[in-house]
C-alpha cells in the first residue's frame, strides 16, 4: 500500500520491486482488493493495481496512510525497506520511459508524415486552453487519451483527470507520461468511445482530441460523451476541418475526412450540446478546428444509461 500511494503498478512490477514471486504478490493483491483497499484493472495481458478510489474507502485509506506513515517514521527497519523499494520504483519509471521512447522511435516516420500536413501541436494546445478559460475544469475525461498529452496538459486545472483508450499500448505510453502525478489526480481506463465504462453525468469537461475522425458513427460517440457529461458541463472536440485527403483512410485509418461546421453543429445539437465556441487553426494542408459545446440542462434526447 505504501508503494501504491506513489503510483499505479502492474502486478509483475510489484513483484519486481519487492523481489517476490508473482504468485505470492498476486495472493496479497487479492487480500487487499477483497478488503477494499486496492482495485485491479486488466489491460490486455497485464493487470494493474492502484489504491482504491471509491468515496466509501476515503476514511479507510486515510487511516491506513496515517498508520503507515507513523510506522515508517518510528521503525528504522521499515523505513529502510520503504526507501529501498522507492529506489526500485525509479527503475520501473525508467523502464516505462524507455519503452515509450522505443515505441515513438518505431512510429516516428508515420506520425511525422501526418504532422507535416497540419499546424504544430503547440498553437493548438494554447488555443484550446484559452477557449476553455481559466476556471477549474472539474472532473475531466480525455476520450482516446493516446499518449496522455491532454491529460498531462490539463491535470493542474482539473480536480481529477480520467484518460480512456481502447489500446493497451497507448495506455502504457500515457502511464509513462503521467507516472509522476499524484495517483489520486488521474486514472487510466481501457474502453471504447461508443461504450464508455462510466455512469451518467460523471464529468464536468470531456475532450475528444484528434479522435473523432476514427469513428464510423460519430453521432454514437457524441451520444456517449453527452451521457457522461454533467448538465452544464462542456465538450471540446479538436479535429480536422473537412478535407479531401483520401489517402489518409488507407495510411492512417481515418474513417472521416474531417468535419464541416454544419456537420459539427448537427452532431452537437442531436447529442444535447449547445455550441459555445469554435476556432480554426490553419497550418499546411489540413486545418485544425476546435469546437466547444455546453451540455444543455434539460436536453431532451438523453442517451440511455449503462446497464452493464
Amino acid at each position: 500500500m505504501r508503494l501504491l500511494a506513489s503510483m499505479e503498478l502492474a502486478v509483475g512490477e510489484i513483484a519486481q520491486v519487492l523481489g517476490q514471486s508473482q504468485p505470492r504478490v498476486s495472493r496479497h493483491v487479492k487480500i487487499l482488493c477483497d478488503a477494499g483497499l486496492a482495485e485491479r484493472r486488466r489491460e490486455g495481458g497485464w493487470v494493474f493495481l492502484r489504491a482504491a478510489s471509491g468515496e466509501g474507502q476515503a476514511n479507510l485509506k486515510s487511516a491506513l496512510a496515517g498508520l503507515l506513515a507513523v510506522g515508517e517514521a518510528s521503525d528504522p527497519a521499515f523505513a529502510a525497506e520503504c526507501a529501498g523499494d522507492r529506489h526500485h520504483l525509479d527503475a520501473i519509471r525508467a523502464a516505462r520511459q524507455a519503452s515509450a521512447e522505443d515505441y515513438f522511435a518505431a512510429h516516428a516516420e508515420e506520425w511525422d508524415s501526418l504532422r507535416s500536413l497540419h499546424i504544430a501541436d503547440g498553437p493548438v494546445e494554447l488555443a484550446l486552453a484559452e477557449l476553455l478559460g481559466a476556471d477549474s475544469l472539474g472532473r475531466l475525461l480525455d476520450i482516446g487519451t493516446g499518449t496522455g498529452r491532454m491529460a498531462e496538459l490539463f491535470a493542474d486545472r482539473a480536480a481529477k483527470v480520467t484518460g480512456l483508450d481502447r489500446s493497451p499500448e497507448m495506455l502504457r505510453l500515457a502511464r509513462a507520461r503521467l507516472q509522476d502525478l499524484p495517483t489520486d489526480r488521474f486514472e487510466l481506463v481501457r474502453g471504447d468511445f461508443t461504450d464508455l465504462p462510466f455512469d451518467g453525468a460523471n464529468f464536468d469537461t470531456v475532450l475528444l482530441h484528434q479522435v473523432l475522425h476514427y469513428a464510423q458513427a460519430p453521432e454514437l460517440v457524441l451520444a456517449e460523451a453527452a451521457r457522461v457529461t454533467c448538465p452544464g458541463g462542456r465538450l471540446a472536440i479538436i479535429d480536422f476541418a473537412a478535407h479531401g485527403r483520401e489517402d489518409l483512410r488507407e495510411r492512417h485509418a481515418h474513417a472521416r475526412l474531417g468535419f464541416s461546421d454544419a456537420q459539427m453543429n448537427t452532431l452537437f445539437n442531436e447529442a444535447g450540446y449547445r455550441m459555445e465556441a469554435e476556432r480554426a487553426l490553419a497550418g499546411h494542408e489540413l486545418i485544425v478546428k476546435i469546437w466547444i459545446g455546453v451540455r444543455e440542462q434539460d436536453a431532451g434526447a438523453t442517451p440511455l444509461r449503462r446497464t452493464g
